[in-house]
């Protein structure tokens, strides 16, 4: 089994962010997407420690780190792009003013559920951030996060079992395996990588699939 490496999964995500689109990247893997964002596309990248306008991240020993996103991470900024509080930043993403936000993921259910900020054990750091305020703000909620975990059980189930980001706010799921939509006739699958079968996706995933 190929899976797609976390570039090759940014790239692929990149690749669905329509021209125009304000779209705000949550921490981890979906800050990669900066850099593979097309060219010939002009996308507004938010941020909500107050920042719209961002570019690819810096090249090494560019980096101003007092121009960091969400994550801590430098970044650079295109020619247009604002800084602003914070206040501001949360009043856009829950004015629903982002087209699209692309969050990691402990867990998606077949429903649409995000769980991501905390995996209820007794000793996880609860990461909370914005990412209420984005599953439920941004007019689409796409997930990116490996399709296993590191025990090979599936993060796509039934039902969540960690705390809720948000219920039934995620519209799309990218993984290292498949793209995959959360439809009202269940999980639909758009595409399958490195030609795996889709009756092993199913039975790698443990819930139902719509070919």
């Amino acid at each position: 089994m190929q899976k797609l490496n976390r570039d090759q999964m940014a790239a692929r995500v990149a690749l669905d962010i329509p021209e125009g689109s304000y779209v705000n990247l949550g921490i981890g893997l979906p800050t990669l997407i900066a850099n593979y964002l097309p060219t010939d596309r002009e996308v507004f990248l938010h941020s909500e420690n107050g920042i719209l306008g961002m570019g690819p991240a810096p090249a090494a020993g560019d980096e101003d780190y007092d121009l960091i996103n969400a994550g801590k991470q430098p970044v650079t900024m295109l020619p247009g792009g604002a800084y602003f509080h914070h206040a501001d930043s949360f009043a856009m993403m829950r004015g629903g003013h982002l087209d699209i936000c692309v969050l990691g993921a402990f867990q998606v259910s077949a429903s649409g559920d995000l769980a991501n900020w905390s995996t209820g054990g007794a000793d996880a750091i609860p990461a909370v951030g914005g990412a209420m305020d984005l599953a439920i703000g941004a007019k689409k909620t796409y997930v990116m996060m490996e399709h296993l975990t590191k025990q090979g059980q599936s993060k796509i189930v039934a039902q969540c079992s960690y705390p809720l980001t948000g219920i039934a706010c995620v519209s799309r799921i990218y993984t290292d395996l498949a793209v995959i939509d959360v439809t009202p006739r269940g999980l639909k699958v758009v595409e399958i990588f490195n030609g795996l079968p889709f009756d092993e996706l199913v039975r790698l995933t443990g819930v139902p699939l719509i070919d």
